[in-house]
């Protein structure tokens, strides 16, 4: 599950305005990677990463899923330079990792994550993949086309924190990927209207011609109400994905439990946020505050213990 997760995370310039060959004045890539830099994003993302109650063995794990995370979509989204070598850049570092010489150092504090959980690379390119098609991709047709882009730009993650927790299985896998699933659409939901100036548009275009809702009404000051009606229509589908996450936290014991937990609530809390508003998504971001995610994650994380203790 991508772990960014309660604020919005920054968008990209315009599709239209993507680089295709060197920038003379860009910054040098590996400069514009630098840890501090990728790190600095970690506080109040949809995906929470420092859990200040974890161990520290595992905050670093998942600290450094959040580096890679956030470096793909950095240079995916933002680089002013030429994106597509950028990724084949990063592409170079994947492969440096599995051979065991990283040289960047967000893949050398996955390197021990890497080796001590025996974490093929399948993940790594998923995301990578997922940042490729961004570069060409501007539009999604329905809902399983976008669930499609899901799978490369939030399950892997995921993947990769269930690998951490040593609690990977087909079932579990297939509930996290709801999970995230859900928190991307949460995502797209939170910055429609910077996805629409930057030239790409998450919401199903069957769903916009249904609800009336026209690529004009994305830029607007302000949302109108078919607009509001697509939000909350996406917002109900986005919350059944994220009502897997009770499956997934019940099955969960110990540090497993208590951090999926925050992720569910936190998604859960972004969709309350949302609706709080009205489901006005344009004229500031929707986020939850710590409040609403304790009132979503208490009563799940003490229902999960029940289910547990009864089963």
């Amino acid at each position: 599950m991508s772990i960014e997760p309660a604020g919005p995370m920054s968008r990209p310039a315009p599709v239209s305005g993507l680089s295709t060959g060197p920038v003379e004045q860009a910054e040098p890539v590996e400069q514009y990677g630098d840890i501090d830099t990728v790190m600095a994003r970690a506080s109040g993302e949809n995906f929470p990463v420092a859990l200040g109650v974890l161990p520290r063995r595992l905050r670093k794990h998942l600290t450094a899923i959040y580096g890679y995370a956030r470096l793909v979509d950095n240079l995916g989204d933002e680089y002013g330079g030429d994106r597509s070598a950028a990724l084949d850049w990063l592409e170079s570092q994947i492969d440096d990792l599995y051979a065991g010489t990283p040289r960047h150092e967000v893949f050398r504090r996955l390197e021990a994550m890497v080796q001590a959980f025996d974490i093929p690379r399948t993940p790594f390119d998923q995301l990578l993949a997922a940042n490729r098609l961004d570069q060409s991709k501007t539009a999604y047709a329905d809902w399983e086309e976008l669930l499609g882009y899901c799978e490369l730009s939030a399950n892997p993650v995921g993947h990769l924190v269930l690998a951490v927790f040593e609690a990977s299985t087909p079932r579990r896998r297939a509930a996290s990927d709801a999970v995230c699933s859900g928190l991307q659409v949460l995502e797209h939901l939170q910055d429609i209207g910077e996805d629409a100036a930057a030239g790409r548009v998450y919401l199903p275009a069957a769903d916009m011609e249904r609800f009336g809702c026209t690529p004009a009404d994305l830029t607007a000051p302000v949302a109108g109400e078919p607009l509001r009606r697509l939000v909350a229509f996406e917002c109900e589908r986005a919350r059944e994905l994220l009502d897997e996450g009770r499956k997934l936290v019940t099955s969960l014991r110990g540090f497993a439990r208590l951090a999926i937990t925050g992720f569910v609530a936190g998604g859960l809390a972004g969709l309350d946020a949302i609706e709080a508003a009205g489901f006005e998504v344009l004229g500031a971001t929707r986020t939850a505050g710590a409040g609403r995610q304790l009132r979503r994650a208490v009563p799940l994380y003490l229902g999960a213990v029940l289910r547990w203790g009864s089963a």
